[in-house]
């Protein structure tokens, strides 16, 4: 475990420089997100600072699959690279729906025998074909709604790094490797590096270049965590991001909306429209998700009450949302 600390500390300085290094290119090749009606931002900012984040990320995905001589460390590098090159893609232009849906299909099936091999997600309950496809399905609405929730300053970096230490923590007392702790630790690191330049007002912004390969890390990590048996976990860590999305998403369809369309509904969103600043919000999923990880670590023994108490936590946070 010695080596945890100096990696980590590494990663969260790697990405600080690596931010403020993609910002001055982004500058300079005025890559801006324009303001719109459905912006929660005035004036033009640049968009792709995932590039540093998940550059970070990549090169220390390497360096542990080389060191503990785990392959699959290598394809998830590839899987992240690959989706933050399409993404990157789709924040200098527009990519139809379809081809963001089969990437990020590809990617899940590539790395899914990961998951697999670890247990089932579903714990038995359902025949393996249909686990397998219901996990996929899970994994890829994951990736998206971390997208989609991607809308005022420093949120994303706020959930990553809380999922990210989650994971770590949870990991640590369910007997993890060393190996295996790193990679939500990682992550945490790299976010609280962008969040620095991401903090209200923000300098730039993630872009779809790091929200989709980080939406598709954190759904690895934790179908992976869901595999080994502790589902509860799995599903505490990220509950209010799962909340908000799921729960929004799913009224603007109801009405006939297109949802995956980008829109101002999600509670967070109505909050910052009530008067509240993005930092103040971020402040409070904060303390939330503090509270969520500290009932993952209680499920690891106790997986429903802490569940139960997860649902009242988040439900308590989207009404301060909405009574905001």
């Amino acid at each position: 475990m010695f080596w945890l600390a100096p990696a980590t500390v590494s990663v969260l300085l790697a990405s600080l420089v690596a931010t403020g290094l993609v910002l001055r290119w982004l500058r300079r090749r005025a890559i801006l997100d324009q303001p719109n009606p459905r912006s929660s931002h005035q004036v033009p900012v640049p968009r792709g600072g995932g590039i540093a984040v998940v550059a970070t990320i990549m090169v220390a995905l390497l360096l542990t699959g080389w060191a503990a001589d785990r392959v699959e460390f290598y394809v998830l590098a590839g899987a992240v690279t690959g989706l933050a090159v399409l993404s990157w893609f789709d924040d200098l232009g527009h990519l139809s729906e379809l081809v963001r849906l089969a990437a990020q299909a590809l990617a899940v099936a590539v790395f899914m025998p990961w998951i697999v091999s670890t247990g089932d997600v579903f714990q038995g309950a359902l025949p393996f074909w249909l686990s397998v496809a219901l996990t996929g399905v899970i994994w890829i609405w994951f990736i998206n709604l971390f997208n989609f929730m991607d809308g005022i300053d420093g949120l994303s970096a706020v959930e990553a790094g809380s999922v990210g230490v989650g994971l770590a923590l949870t990991g640590l007392l369910a007997g993890a490797v060393a190996t295996d702790l790193f990679p939500g630790l990682m992550i945490a690191a790299a976010a609280i590096g962008f969040a620095v330049w991401n903090w209200h007002p923000a300098k730039l912004f993630l872009g779809d270049v790091g929200s989709v390969p980080l939406g598709f890390l954190l759904g690895a990590l934790l179908l992976k965590m869901a595999a080994s048996g502790h589902w509860a976990v799995a599903l505490i860590l990220p509950l209010y991001y799962l909340a908000d999305a799921t729960i929004t998403l799913g009224r603007r369809a109801s009405r006939g909306g297109r949802f995956w369309q980008p829109h101002r509904e999600h509670f967070y969103q109505r909050a910052a429209q009530s008067g509240r600043s993005h930092a103040g919000i971020c402040f409070v999923v904060l303390g939330g998700n503090a509270i969520l990880v500290a009932l993952g670590l209680w499920a690891l023994t106790a997986p429903l009450p802490a569940l139960a108490l997860a649902i009242v936590t988040v439900a308590a946070l989207l009404f301060w949302m909405v009574r905001a």
